[in-house]
């Protein structure tokens, strides 16, 4: 049966209460904010956001006697949003609540903007993001690529990884083949995978370790299965596959970090069926695709859009077999899909 249609009135009343809920939400935690700063607080000390939980975040002591330890703490009303990731300064209040008094800078963020288009952080201080995908769901280039020039654009160095290496079969091994040659010939390291049989899984952790990483890609290419083969103590919820969509059902909440025992950190975030790039302007894509580095500005049109024009560098490299067409497909979708003043 097709969802019955709200209309605006409905709409209206329906965000007039979830907002009445949430200024009475965040006057309740303004309030035991202010009697835990009224109270004896504990000197202030670093730590590391590990987890977030709307206006609370789980904060790993970084330093002093409860090193390694973990607090709830609350947000001063002056601080800006908090991910996992983030390194902070807190000071410990009472029955173990602390308060988060200041933000460290951040050395790089990965962002995605939010069902209203607002740029909203997702992680903070990666360096590897790990684009997850699989054999079933099937992989799309074009949500791979978007992956891709999020990571160029945020300064943080990729990982192509398949899981569910022992599900391919005679049937989708020529379009993996195919798509992974791609990538291949770009250069990008790509691992292949078994979480459930534990395939390739030594080569990951080795990959991993010393990083703070994070597990990126669509929902049901098994991210939670990947973090209960490297980190049997987690034991994070599994998903299956919808038999009704052939989609992931979403088994993570919110982001979490998790610790290495070798050294080194993972964040697994919650499963995402697309990846917006409303936040990125079209030169930003562009150097998203690195093997178009050495061709832009060299067309014949300084404001050449690489679609029909003559003496299109790209169009050239196209036709060459410089640049693959599926990488021009995805160029073209991204571009199409951008706001149109990010041109």
């Amino acid at each position: 049966m097709a969802k019955r249609q709200l209309n605006r009135r409905q709409n209206w009343r329906i965000e007039k209460i979830q907002g009445e809920r949430a200024a009475r939400a965040a006057k309740r935690e303004q309030q035991t904010l202010k009697e835990l700063e009224g109270g004896d607080l504990g000197p202030e000390q670093l730590g590391l956001v590990i987890a977030h939980f709307g206006v609370q975040v789980e904060v790993e002591a970084q330093d002093g006697e409860g090193a390694g330890q973990v607090f709830r703490c609350y947000l001063r009303a002056n601080l800006p949003a908090l991910v996992t990731g983030d390194r902070v300064v807190w000071r410990a209040g009472n029955q173990g609540i602390g308060v988060i008094v200041a933000q460290m800078p951040r050395n790089t963020e990965l962002c995605r903007p939010d069902s209203r288009g607002q740029l909203k952080p997702v992680a903070a201080n990666v360096d590897l993001i790990v684009i997850v995908f699989a054999p079933a769901p099937e992989p799309h280039a074009n949500l791979i690529d978007r992956y891709l020039v999020a990571a160029e654009h945020a300064g943080i160095h990729p990982l192509l990884l398949l899981n569910k290496a022992d599900l391919i079969n005679e049937e989708n091994a020529p379009a993996l083949n195919a798509l992974l040659a791609v990538y291949r010939q770009l250069g990008y390291p790509i691992l292949e995978v078994s979480a459930h049989h534990g395939d390739g899984m030594q080569q990951l952790q080795a990959r991993l370790d010393g990083h703070i990483s994070v597990f990126v890609g669509q929902s049901g290419v098994g991210k939670s299965s990947l973090v209960n083969s490297l980190l049997p103590e987690v034991q994070t919820r599994v998903g299956d596959l919808s038999e009704w969509s052939g989609q992931g059902t979403h088994t993570t909440t919110t982001a979490r970090l998790y610790h290495f025992p070798g050294g080194g950190e993972l964040i697994d975030s919650p499963g995402i069926r697309e990846f917006g790039l409303g936040h990125v302007s079209r030169a930003d894509v562009e150097a998203g695709f690195i093997e178009f580095n050495d061709l832009i500005g060299t067309c014949r049109f300084r404001d050449c859009k690489h679609d029909r024009e003559p003496g299109c560098a790209l169009l050239k490299a196209l036709e060459d077999g410089r640049v693959q067409q599926q990488r021009m497909n995805s160029y073209r979708s991204i571009i199409a899909s951008l706001p149109q003043d990010t041109y």
